[in-house]
């Protein structure tokens, strides 16, 4: 089996988040950390090069695949702002209709600009998809 290259590591998170050329996507990347710090009380964590990581999991597939992954996280993207919403998203469409103008692939949510969200919703939804995740995967490693 492949090894996971996304894997949790002691890289710098604001120092990921200073080197944002783009001055409203930092700024917006700064907003999602406090948002993020708040409705978990985990502190962030670099995972890979590219993802601030919150929290933590240990999964395992029937097929015997198995791995530890974040509850939730961000990447400042180049195109997007990326939110990982672990928990997906079909069961939050209440939720998903008042949120905004987004975009969304599994388990991603692609935002252009954290203006273009009801900021409120999006904590909404970051709770409701931690507290799923919590309740899924109670053994957590620390």
């Amino acid at each position: 089996m492949a090894e996971l290259k996304t894997t949790p590591n002691e890289g710098d998170v604001m120092a990921f988040l200073d080197a944002v050329d783009d001055e409203k996507k930092r700024q917006d990347a700064l907003a999602i950390l406090a948002l993020m710090k708040e409705v978990t009380g985990e502190p962030p964590k670099m995972w890979g090069s590219g993802i601030v990581g919150f929290g933590n999991y240990h999964y395992k597939y029937d097929s015997g695949r198995e791995g530890d992954w974040f509850v939730t996280g961000f990447s400042p993207r180049k195109q997007n702002l990326t939110l990982y919403i672990m928990a997906g998203f079909s069961r939050y469409e209440e939720l998903m209709a008042r949120l905004g103008r987004f975009k969304t692939g599994k388990s991603c949510l692609y935002i252009k600009r954290l203006e273009d969200v009801d900021r409120s919703v999006l904590k909404e939804l970051v709770e409701e998809s931690c507290r799923y995740m919590k309740e899924q995967y109670p053994e957590r490693k620390r």
